[in-house]
């Protein structure tokens, strides 16, 4: 357990979480971290002791040279840092981690009591898996939230998964459990192009947090880059007939399927950022 006596009370602090591994297809939900680790100027605040988590014959630390001289061992674990929302005074602790080999529940009773002692008020997920989606279309999101109220505004489906799950899973139940407001939101990466990273569903992840949040974070080069990676999947695409092929099958099941409400929603989700970030610059 790590010590936080020397945190000074934060101002109704938000969480966002994501972690590497089975639950971060293409490395889209920890390239949400990174990205606004540094977008935010967020600071370290705390670690978790890697030897109650890890096997590190499974998930191994690595060498790292330091100034070209020194070499350091760079351990897996669990990372929290301190950031503030853009224009405003509240707080956001972002959480970075490998999915921990072993000790699931202890893991997830540490991370929760950590949220409680830093007065956490809302803890926002982050998640990624291999889908049937075609690359050419808008990365789908799903949504979802232990909160009735927040489900109701953001117009969420209840979760109707069933099935094996990831440290996010378990740690959603803990939160659940000790009352914190939890929105989970999982990025279906097109499992023919899994390799990370995957800025367009980065890019999706953002633009959900932005909505959950209310708030306008700064995109950066990542439109040009999720642009970038369209393209060269196209690229790939016209020099092999067959997963052309089985990429305009997957558009036509999309576009098949999808619900005129559903494409309403995005509209007006679209519309919402449009007046926030028109805001934001007046």
């Amino acid at each position: 357990m790590v010590e936080l006596d020397d945190v000074p009370e934060l101002v109704e602090p938000v969480v966002i979480a994501a972690f590497e591994g089975w639950n971060d297809a293409g490395e889209a939900a920890s390239g949400v971290i990174r990205h606004l680790e540094e977008s935010w100027g967020a600071t370290p605040l705390a670690a978790l002791d890697p030897d109650d988590y890890y096997d590190f014959q499974v998930t191994r630390p690595t060498v790292e040279m330091v100034d070209g001289q020194t070499r350091r061992i760079s351990w897996p674990t669990t990372r929290l840092s301190l950031a503030k929302l853009p224009g405003s005074d509240r707080d956001v602790v972002l959480i970075h981690g490998i999915e921990p080999n072993m000790r699931w529940r202890a893991f997830c009773r540490d991370l929760v009591g950590i949220m409680l002692e830093l007065g956490a008020q809302t803890v926002v997920l982050l998640g990624a898996l291999l889908a049937d989606a075609p690359h050419t279309r808008p990365v789908p999101v799903t949504a979802a939230s232990s909160d009735d109220g927040l489900a109701k505004r953001m117009r969420l489906e209840p979760a109707r998964y069933e099935g094996p799950t990831g440290i996010l899973g378990v740690l959603q139940d803990a939160c659940a459990n000790a009352d914190l407001e939890t929105v989970s939101l999982w990025a279906a990466v097109p499992h023919y192009v899994a390799q990370p990273p995957s800025p367009k569903a980065t890019l999706a992840l953002l633009r959900w947090v932005e909505d959950v949040l209310d708030v306008s974070v700064s995109l950066g080069e990542l439109p040009e880059q999720a642009r970038a990676w369209e393209n060269g999947v196209n690229e790939l695409a016209e020099q092999d007939t067959e997963v052309a092929e089985y990429v305009r099958a997957l558009e036509e099941q999309k576009d098949a399927t999808e619900l005129p409400e559903a494409s309403g929603d995005a509209i007006a989700r679209e519309f919402e950022r449009y007046l926030r970030r028109r805001g934001d610059s007046e």
